[in-house]
C-alpha cells in the first residue's frame, strides 16, 4: 500500500483521510476479501438454518395453503426434489440471517472513500439497511406474494392444480429477495444525497422517469404479466422513492458543510 493521502493545508477534510490510498488491484483484492467473508457468513447461516428448513418451509407455504382445497398439498415430481428444496430454503433463510454481517462487509468496503464524519455512520447504516432488507422480504411474504397466489389460483380455478414445491419456492424466493433489495432504495438515495450526487430537487424532476423505471423493475420481479399484480409491487417502490426524496431534502449536506469537507 502507498503512503497516506496528503491532507489539504487549509484543514479541509478529504475522502479517505488518514486511510491509505489503494491501487485498482488492491481495491479488487479488498472486494474479493469482503465477498469471501460474506459468502462464509451466508454458509454458516445456511448450516444453522438447515435443521430448521422443514419448519421454515412450512411457514413459507402458508400463503398458498390457505387458498388450496382442504387436505391439498404441494407436490413434487422427483425423488430428490424435497432434499433440494430444503437446501434452497436453508440458503434463503441464511441470506436473511447473515444480512447484517454482509452489509457490514459492504460498509467496510466503501468506508475508505467516505469523509471522516460519514465513517461514523456505520451502526445506523447496518441497522437501517438490515431493517429495510428484512422489511422488504416480510412485505413480500405478507402482502405481495399472497396477492399473486390468489390471483393465479383464481385464473386457474377451472382446472385441477398440481403445484410443485420447486415452482412454488422459485417464485416465492424471487419475490422475497427482489423486494428486499428494492426496499434498500431510501438508503441508496441517502448516500447519494450525502455525497452530493443527487438532490431532492433532481429527484422530483426525475419522478416521471422513476415511475417508468419502477414499473420496469416491478415487471421483472412480478411473476405474472398483469398490471394489477405489477401495481402491488410498484406502489411500495413509488412510496419508497418519495421517502427517498424526503431523505435527500433532510440529509443533503449544507453548502457550508460541503465547503468545509472540501467538496466544493
Amino acid at each position: 500500500m502507498s503512503s497516506e493521502a496528503p491532507r489539504i493545508e487549509s484543514g479541509e477534510e478529504t475522502p479517505g483521510e488518514e486511510l491509505p490510498r489503494l491501487t485498482l488491484i488492491e481495491h479488487l483484492e479488498e472486494l474479493r476479501h469482503r465477498l469471501l467473508r460474506s459468502i462464509a457468513a451466508i454458509f454458516l447461516a445456511f448450516l444453522a438454518c438447515w435443521y430448521l428448513a422443514p419448519t421454515i418451509f412450512h411457514w413459507l407455504e402458508l400463503p398458498i395453503l390457505r387458498y388450496l382445497p382442504k387436505g391439498e398439498k404441494l407436490a413434487f415430481t422427483g425423488l430428490v426434489d424435497p432434499f433440494m428444496l430444503y437446501i434452497k430454503v436453508a440458503l434463503l433463510a441464511g441470506i436473511f440471517l447473515a444480512s447484517p454481517y454482509v452489509l457490514l462487509q459492504l460498509w467496510l468496503f466503501i468506508k475508505p472513500g467516505l469523509y471522516r464524519h460519514e465513517r461514523r455512520m456505520a451502526v445506523p447504516f447496518i441497522i437501517f439497511t438490515t431493517l429495510f432488507f428484512v422489511s422488504g422480504g416480510y412485505f413480500g411474504y405478507r402482502v405481495a406474494f399472497p396477492m399473486v397466489v390468489k390471483f393465479l389460483l383464481t385464473v386457474g380455478k377451472d382446472f385441477r392444480q398440481v403445484i410443485t414445491i420447486q415452482q412454488y419456492f422459485s417464485m416465492l424466493s424471487k419475490i422475497l429477495l427482489g423486494l428486499g433489495l428494492v426496499f434498500e432504495l431510501p438508503i441508496l438515495i441517502f448516500f447519494l444525497a450525502r455525497l452530493g450526487l443527487v438532490t431532492a430537487g433532481q429527484l422530483v424532476r426525475w419522478f416521471r422517469w422513476a415511475i417508468l423505471l419502477i414499473f420496469i423493475v416491478a415487471a421483472v420481479i412480478t411473476p405474472t404479466p398483469d398490471v394489477a399484480t405489477q401495481t402491488v409491487f410498484a406502489v411500495p417502490m413509488i412510496l419508497l422513492y418519495i421517502l427517498g426524496v424526503l431523505i435527500a431534502w433532510i440529509f443533503a449536506p449544507k453548502p457550508g458543510r460541503r465547503k468545509r469537507d472540501g467538496r466544493e
